[in-house]
Parts: C-alpha cells; structure tokens; sequence
C-alpha cells in the first residue's frame, strides 16, 4: 500500500511505481497523474519527434532553454539528453 503525496498526485501507486523505476519526482507526478484521467492516454505512443540523439546540441540547448533546465551552458550533448528525459 502507497503513501499519501497529497492532493496534488492523482494515483500514488503508480507515482511510487515510477519513483522506484528510477523517474524523476516530477516526471512521475505527470504520468501518474495523466493515467488517473480517463481523457488521456499517457502509455500511448506520441508524435513522430526525432529521437534526441538525432538533434543537433544547439537545438538541445534551445529545448533545455525552454524548459528552464538549470546548469544547461555547461552540459555536454550528452548530459542534455539526459537532463530532458528526466524533464
């Protein structure tokens, strides 16, 4: 039996489930979340985007911009990657 995260985590079953997965605090809050309403279909696969490896660093950079990721200027192609699966 899961915890209470408050009101703000929809399922927390399925939020601790990803936590232990490895996901992120908020990454697990969202899909959590979106799988708790019946409108959205989180486990269904997305739109045709490019894998990130496939992106340049400078588009990388931008998205990481846009996301307000933190410490961004100094990531290698690598680490931005990384920072935005976490996102």
């Amino acid at each position: 039996m899961s915890g209470d995260h408050g009101a703000s985590i929809k399922n927390d079953d399925t939020y601790e489930a990803l936590r232990e997965d490895g996901y992120g605090k908020e990454a697990a809050a969202r899909i959590a979340n979106a799988q708790a309403n019946a409108d959205q279909s989180p486990s269904r696969k997305g739109g045709k985007a490019a894998r990130y490896e496939d992106w340049t660093k400078d588009d990388l950079y931008r998205r990481a911009q846009e996301l307000d990721i933190t410490g961004r200027s100094d990531m290698t192609k690598d680490a931005l990657i990384a920072a935005l699966r976490d996102r």
